[in-house]
């Protein structure tokens, strides 16, 4: 009995010392005060940027809170950002500037006036986009049928949808003024009207882009791209009909060289086309006026007739000025095109059809052809293999 009791009492000893011993071990704990927590910002996010990304956030209710320090670069590098407000209503924001090409991860603490800190928030993926993704991108194609014309012959553009998010594409153009001016082709739209455009003038465009919904910096393609020529049609109102030595006449009265512009649509049938009298031997020629001089001519169309006579290799001359320019040889003389060339006529195309010669055919003409009024057919062979002969609905002309 005597030993239990003994070791009763040595055991509530024990503890007493053990609980005074813990009591002086809190103090230990505080010795530097109570640990105090600001309160963490809400609905932290980030916007990406040309070698930059910002950061946005609601702040903390908290009003002790004096700022805010963001990290990244593994706390190497810091930005403080002032709490104007306290409000979770309003947004702080603030630009990380100077970034290389990356991904980041950023970590947010609040602070009160005694440097207190908070918990940290982290927002990780925010990335920073540069001259790489600006290198990758091209401008939009022009689609397949790049322009049409309205009845003013003012271009519409057209495009194909462009890559990740575009923006705007700029085009570039002459308006009827003379200026050089531009017009944008934005978002998600196909096409663009220019309806003061300068007919012959160059056209260039340069795309702009995004690289996530939201960014705050746009990318530019490096580079204009050229559009592709844009053809309008010479105005037939100014053609006009000119007979030189050795043209070649017509069938009769109604079958003039004027048949072929009086803007007849597919073969036409006799009397309304062009018909060569029986009296000169192919090759020949006739001769007209564009009405103007015209510079960088490009496309001529032609029809033949709905049946027979129609040219399957004929010539395309022309020059700007008259004088001095008739040929004294006939147009199946072995000798006419070098005489042609002399007199200052440039041969524009040697065109040669493999149908039967009635449907609509266009050709391209020469690349880089002088200034031309004056155009000459010279009709080589027709279909039928007839040596008298020759038929054509209507020519068309375009110019770059």
């Amino acid at each position: 009995m005597t030993i239990r009791i003994n070791l009763i009492i040595a055991l509530f000893v024990a503890a007493l010392v053990a609980c005074e011993s813990l009591d002086t071990d809190f103090e230990t704990f505080l010795r530097d005060g109570e640990i105090v927590y600001p309160g963490v910002p809400i609905h932290v996010f980030y916007y990406p940027g040309n070698q930059r990304v910002a950061l946005a956030w609601q702040p903390s209710p908290d009003p002790s809170i004096t700022r805010y320090m963001i990290y990244w670069n593994n706390h190497r590098d810091s930005l403080a950002v002032e709490a104007s407000t306290h409000d979770p209503a309003d947004t702080l924001a603030v630009i990380i500037p100077g970034l290389q090409e990356y991904v980041y991860s950023f970590t947010v603490h609040a602070y009160d006036a005694k440097g207190n800190r908070s918990v940290p928030l982290e927002i990780k993926n925010a990335r920073a986009y540069g001259p790489l993704y600006e290198a990758s991108l091209f401008n939009r194609r022009p689609d397949s049928e790049p322009y049409t014309l309205d009845g003013n012959n003012m271009p519409t553009l057209h495009f194909v949808p462009g890559d990740t998010i575009h923006i705007a594409t700029t085009i570039e153009y002459t308006n009827l003024a003379g200026e050089r001016v531009e017009k944008p082709l934005e978002g998600e739209a196909l096409s663009v009207t220019l309806d003061d455009y300068q007919a012959g003038s160059l056209v260039r465009y340069r795309s702009s882009y995004i690289p996530e919904r939201h960014a705050i910096d746009t990318f530019f393609v490096a580079r204009y791209d050229t559009f592709p020529p844009i053809l309008t049609p010479l105005n037939k109102a100014l053609f006009a009909e000119v007979q030189l030595p050795n043209d070649v006449n017509v069938y009769q009265s109604d079958t003039r060289v004027s048949k072929l512009w009086d803007g007849s649509v597919g073969p036409q049938g006799y009397p309304n086309i062009y018909h060569s009298d029986g009296n000169t031997a192919i090759p020949h020629h006739f001769t007209f006026d564009l009405g103007q001089v015209v510079e960088n001519i490009a496309q001529l169309e032609e029809t033949g007739r709905d049946c027979c006579n129609n040219p399957d290799r004929f010539e395309v001359w022309g020059i700007d000025d008259l004088t001095g320019a008739e040929t004294t040889l006939p147009g199946n003389d072995p000798g006419w095109k070098d005489e042609a060339l002399a007199k200052g006529w440039t041969l524009l195309q040697d065109v040669t059809r493999s149908d039967d010669g009635k449907a609509p055919f266009k050709v391209d003409l020469l690349e880089g052809a002088p200034p031309v009024r004056y155009i000459r057919i010279r009709v080589l062979h027709v279909t039928t293999n007839d040596t008298y002969y020759s038929n054509m609905s209507e020519l068309t002309f375009w110019r770059k």
